[in-house]
C-alpha cells in the first residue's frame, strides 16, 4: 500500500529532538528562536514569527492588521476551511471568489467585483504549491487600500518571478503540518516586512505577554512580566522547532525530489486525453505540495469517487483537495452562498484527485502509482 503521504523523517530530526529533550527546553525557547531566524534568512523576509499552526498565523495576521466585526475578507472557493474560518473569529465575513480552471488558484480577474466598502483584506491561497497571480492581486489591493495575507500553507519553497514565497504580500502564513513540504508535526510561521505587525503577532501568540517572555526562564530574564494585550496560546515549542531546523537543512533536496516525482507523473500522463495534468505558469515554480490531476469524465465510464476506490484496490491511496467551502453545511447556513456563483469550482470539484507525492517515495512507488492510474483509465475507458 502506498500512502497518500508520509513525512520524510530521518536521524537528523531525531538527533535534533533528542538535543532539545536533553537540554531541558521542551517548550518555546532558544531552538524556536533559532528556527525563526534561519527560516527568515532562507525566505529572505525581514521578520518570521513562529506559531503552533498556520491557522494561528492567519488568525494573528488578521488581528495584527486590525480586522473588525462586520469587515469582509476575500478568499477563494477552493481551500481548506482554516482560510475562511479565521475570518469568522472576528465576526467578519469571508467573501468567496471563484478559481481559475487551469491552476485552481483564485481568479484575480474576478476579485474587484467582490470588493465593497467593508473589504479589508485579500487572502490568496497558493493551491498545491503554485503561487497565485501576485502582481495583479497586489495591484488590486493597493488600488483599494487592502492588505494581502497569503495563505502559503502549500507553498514552501515556491517562487514567483524569481521572488521566494513569503516576500511578496504584506504577510505570508506557512504550515508545518505533518503532510507539508517542511513539517514540525504541527506548526506554522508568519513572515512580514512590517515590524509593527510582527511585534503584535509575537506578543499575541503567548498570552499577550511582552515578546521575549520566554526569556524569563533564562539567565537573561526576570520573574517580572507584563500582559500587554489579551492574547492566545499559539506559541511553537523547541521540540517542534528542533524538527523544523533539521527539515530546513534539507528543504531544497526534498523540493528537488518532489519535482522529480511530478515530472515522472507528467511524462506518463501528458499525452492522454482522459486525464489532465497540473498546469504551472511559465513565470513561477511550484512547491509541488500536491499533484492534482483532473479526470476527463466524458472519456470514462466511472465517476471520480469510484476512480479513487479503484486506485485503493490497487494499493494507491489518494485524496481530494478540496471540497469547495460553499458546499460545507456551516458555510451554507452561515453565509447562504450560492453554488451557481462559482461555476469553475463546481465543475472542477467533481474531477480532481490528488496523487501521492512526497520525498520518501521510491522510483518503484512512483511507477506503481503510474501503472495503477493508467490501468484504471484503460479499464474504464468509455
Amino acid at each position: 500500500m502506498i500512502p497518500f503521504h508520509k513525512p520524510y523523517i530521518t536521524i537528523d530530526e531525531i538527533t535534533e529532538v533528542l538535543d532539545s529533550l536533553r537540554s531541558g527546553w521542551i517548550t518555546m525557547g532558544p531552538k524556536t528562536i533559532e528556527f525563526e531566524n534561519k527560516f527568515r534568512e532562507y525566505i529572505g523576509s525581514k521578520n518570521a514569527v513562529s506559531m503552533n499552526s498556520c491557522t494561528a498565523c492567519l488568525h494573528l495576521a488578521l488581528k495584527a492588521v486590525g480586522l473588525q466585526e462586520g469587515d469582509e475578507v476575500i478568499v477563494p472557493t477552493v481551500t481548506f476551511t482554516a482560510t475562511a474560518e479565521v475570518v469568522t473569529y472576528f465576526k467578519a465575513n469571508p467573501v468567496l471568489v471563484d478559481i481559475e480552471e487551469n491552476t485552481c488558484n483564485i481568479d484575480a480577474s474576478l476579485i474587484e467585483r467582490k470588493i465593497s466598502n467593508r473589504t479589508r483584506a485579500i487572502m490568496p491561497v497558493h493551491f498545491a504549491g503554485q503561487l497565485c497571480d501576485m502582481d495583479e492581486i497586489c495591484a488590486i489591493a493597493k488600488k483599494n487600500n487592502l492588505v494581502v495575507i497569503e495563505d502559503a500553507a502549500h507553498a514552501m519553497p515556491a517562487c514567483y518571478k524569481d521572488r521566494k514565497v513569503g516576500t511578496i504580500g504584506d504577510i505570508a502564513c506557512f504550515s508545518f503540518y505533518a503532510t507539508k513540504s517542511l513539517t514540525t508535526g504541527e506548526g506554522g510561521m508568519a513572515t512580514t516586512a512590517n515590524d509593527e505587525w510582527a511585534d503584535k503577532m509575537r506578543i499575541l501568540r503567548l498570552h499577550g505577554i511582552s515578546k521575549d517572555a520566554w526569556k524569563r526562564y533564562t539567565g537573561e530574564g526576570s520573574w517580572y512580566y507584563e500582559v500587554e494585550a489579551a492574547g492566545y496560546k499559539y506559541n511553537m515549542t523547541d521540540i517542534q522547532a528542533a524538527m523544523g531546523l533539521a527539515q530546513l537543512r534539507k528543504i531544497d533536496w526534498m523540493w528537488k525530489r518532489r519535482k522529480e516525482i511530478a515530472a515522472s507523473y507528467t511524462k506518463a500522463f501528458a499525452a492522454r486525453d482522459d486525464i489532465e495534468i497540473p498546469y504551472v505558469k511559465a513565470d513561477r515554480e511550484s512547491a509541488w505540495h500536491l499533484y492534482v490531476v483532473k479526470l476527463n469524465l466524458d472519456k470514462l465510464s466511472i465517476e471520480r469517487n469510484q476512480f479513487i476506490e479503484e486506485l485503493k484496490r490497487r494499493g494507491v491511496m489518494t485524496s481530494v483537495h478540496f471540497i469547495p467551502l460553499y458546499k460545507h453545511p456551516y458555510y451554507m447556513t452561515a453565509f447562504n452562498y450560492n453554488s451557481g456563483e462559482f461555476p469553475v469550482s463546481e465543475a472542477i470539484y467533481k474531477r480532481i484527485i490528488s496523487l501521492p507525492i512526497y520525498p520518501g517515495m521510491s522510483d518503484e512507488d512512483v511507477a506503481q502509482v503510474i501503472c495503477s492510474v493508467v490501468d484504471v483509465l484503460q479499464k474504464f475507458s468509455s
